[in-house]
């Protein structure tokens, strides 16, 4: 005998290649999935970095820095593609961040992600409501 018989080398001849083909039709699948993940974990990862941008220029803001020193540390924290406005509403002070989203596939779908903190401005607080306020309008009276 030679090892071999001949319907087991048939079928081995005729399932040649379709590993090949097989690998070839999943491919694009797991490949496209993982392109999704990637730009999932971009997207968490920007609204955190929007996040912490925007709570950082809400606590200049409040302390008194000027719109442009907002924007820069924003910017610093966020990257520099971002966006951050500046608003006003009394003594509430807010800072709006967007950004777009990076990864894989963060350029061809328009992704964009906001992130808004406020905060009272430290100049309004220092009115009346000031521990050493208080204890000379409690003395006084």
């Amino acid at each position: 005998m030679t090892g071999v018989p001949e319907a087991v080398r048939l079928r081995r001849a005729r399932e040649r290649g379709a590993v090949t083909a097989e690998f070839a039709v999943a491919l694009p699948a797991v490949l496209l999935l993982l392109a999704m993940l990637l730009t999932g974990a971009a997207a968490g990862v920007t609204q955190l970095r929007l996040e912490e941008g925007a709570r950082a220029g809400a606590r200049a803001l409040a302390r008194g820095d000027d719109a442009a020193a907002v924007e820069r540390i924003v910017r610093t924290l966020s990257g520099a593609s971002v966006s951050a406005a500046v608003a006003a509403e009394g003594e509430w002070l807010s800072v709006t961040v967007t950004g777009r989203v990076g990864g894989p596939l963060g350029s061809s779908i328009p992704w964009t992600l906001t992130a808004r903190a406020s905060t009272r401005s430290e100049t309004a607080a220092a009115g009346p409501a000031t521990p050493s306020a208080a204890a000379a309008a409690a003395g006084a009276g």
